[in-house]
This record gives C-alpha cells, sequence and structure tokens, in this order.
C-alpha cells in the first residue's frame, strides 16, 4: 500500500495556519486516515473510495466528514521515500495545499 506511515505538513489557509500530521495505515486491506492538528478537534473521517498507483507512489482519495453531510472531500497525495506532496479539495473552502510534507514515522 502507498505512503504507509506517519507524515508531517505545513497547512496555511484563511482560516488556519500550522503543522498536521497525517496517519496513513492498513485497516484490514483498506486505508485508514487518521489526521491529527495541534489544538483542533478533527471530525472523524470516512474514507469513500481510494485509487492508489505504486507505480507512480500516488494516491487519489474521496473523503466524508460529519461537519459536511453529503459533501465529498478530495485528496492527492504523491509520495516520494520521505517527502510528499498533496492537496486537499474541502466543499466551501476550496483547494488547500499540503506544504512541506515529510515522513516522521
Amino acid at each position: 500500500m502507498v505512503g504507509i506511515g506517519t507524515w508531517g505538513c505545513k497547512i496555511d489557509t484563511l482560516f488556519f495556519k500550522g503543522d498536521a500530521s497525517i496517519k496513513i495505515f492498513d485497516d484490514d486491506g483498506k486505508y485508514g486516515v487518521e489526521l491529527q492538528i495541534p489544538d483542533v478537534e478533527i471530525p472523524e473521517v470516512e474514507i469513500v473510495e481510494v485509487d492508489a498507483n505504486e507505480e507512480t507512489n500516488e494516491v487519489d482519495a474521496t473523503a466524508r466528514i460529519s461537519l459536511l453531510p453529503g459533501k465529498d472531500i478530495s485528496c492527492h497525495f504523491e509520495f516520494e521515500e520521505e517527502t510528499f506532496t498533496g492537496f486537499l479539495k474541502i466543499p466551501f473552502l476550496g483547494k488547500v495545499r499540503l506544504k512541506d510534507g515529510k515522513k516522521l514515522a
């Protein structure tokens, strides 16, 4: 599975600027994701669909959270050995770039 591990990055939006960590794990053969931002309560993330390409080390996913019922969040990640780039497309917020992505564990 592409991207398994704990990754750190910086987020800079109109509403939040700071560090975040993303834990990507194998959840009984499916992708599991935990997002953590210090001092911010994150609702549970439901992964709806994942398309992982092991040749290019890219993962595209669709997720949902309880704060945005019926709305999909699009996610795109490109992984290297110890770094990654990516973005989230969040309804009503737009495209959020994940900057300075690096593997933490």
